[in-house]
């Protein structure tokens, strides 16, 4: 987890004051780790440090407080987890947003800042270290959140939609969504997401980053075919096209024809899901989700997973 400046900065200009509330700390068994943060403001909250008594207490608190305080779940809040967490809260406005502007450690406390904290930034600055989230001596430390990952969904239909919705949330995960014509989108887009629209897709692959990893889903099988050229002549880090056993078959002959050798198709992944979850588009979009996080935390995926989703 770290430090989501954007999505504190919307907060801020939409509600004004706003307090964020961090886990800085974490003894024993805890509904959150280290880092999960949530925002509160009068009258609403985005964000989770893990629900129940503890959040409801921080929410109510959270724009009179200042710092570190600690709860002992079991004895203060009659939580069943049995450990205790440390909480860091601090209350923003435009002003005090502003200052943090060209920080990439967010680095906060009483006092002047100890001599650990001072090497953590040093790290930070000088070799690209950036900390994880911690309590250091009573100062709380967090990297500013950096995207690391970029996701193309082509297509903003069902499964589009589901995808975006499920994955939009996700701080590590920068998506760009693209369709033939913006009355495609749907009227509300989460702003984390950045919609792109062109009559003709296949000329907005030459803008993705060649780390990128797309997900092929439009309404069109010629489309799909024309961004699997075009990615395949691009290149990316992962490609998963929507479509059946039959679809891929025909696709793999005609990219073959197009001049693409057999191991280079063989990259993009047909079909995508997981056939047990089913084929409703929230489904598919679970199942599509689940084996790119599995991917993020290290844990080896062989692809395509077995599978019947078709296109929608």
């Amino acid at each position: 987890m770290s430090f989501d400046r954007d999505a504190l900065a919307l907060a801020v200009a939409t509600h004004g004051q706003v307090a964020r509330v961090v886990v800085a700390e974490v003894a024993g068994s805890a509904p959150r780790e280290v880092g999960a943060a949530m925002l509160v403001w009068q009258g609403g909250q985005s964000g989770t440090i893990g629900g129940g008594a503890l959040e409801l207490q921080a929410a109510e608190a959270a724009l009179h407080r200042q710092g570190a305080t600690r709860h002992p779940l079991g004895p203060e809040l009659g939580q069943c987890c049995g450990g205790a967490v440390t909480l860091w809260t601090d209350v923003y406005n435009a002003q005090k947003l502003n200052a943090l502007a060209d920080q990439d450690v967010i680095a906060r406390g009483p006092g002047e800042m100890p001599l650990a904290v001072h090497r953590l930034m040093d790290r930070a600055r000088a070799r690209g270290q950036a900390p994880v989230p911690q309590l250091v001596q009573g100062w709380m430390v967090e990297p500013v959140l950096r995207p690391n990952r970029h996701l193309w969904i082509w297509g903003a239909g069902h499964v589009g939609r589901a995808l975006v919705a499920v994955l939009a949330p996700v701080p590590q995960i920068a998506i760009t969504w693209v369709d033939t014509s913006a009355d495609r989108f749907p009227e509300h887009i989460p702003n984390t997401v950045t919609p792109l629209w062109a009559e003709d897709p296949t000329r907005l692959a030459q803008h993705a980053p060649p780390e990128a990893e797309h997900l092929i889903l439009t309404y069109s099988h010629a489309l799909d075919l024309g961004l699997c050229d075009a990615l395949l002549k691009r290149g990316f880090a992962w490609a998963g096209l929507i479509g059946s056993d039959t679809k891929w078959a025909r696709f793999r002959k005609r990219l073959r024809a197009m001049g693409h050798e057999p191991a280079q198709i063989d990259r993009i992944c047909c079909p995508i899901g997981q056939k047990s979850l089913g084929k409703h588009p929230q489904a598919i979009a679970v199942g599509v989700a689940a084996q790119l996080l599995k991917t993020q935390t290290g844990t080896e995926i062989s692809w395509p997973i077995t599978s019947s989703a078709s296109e929608v």
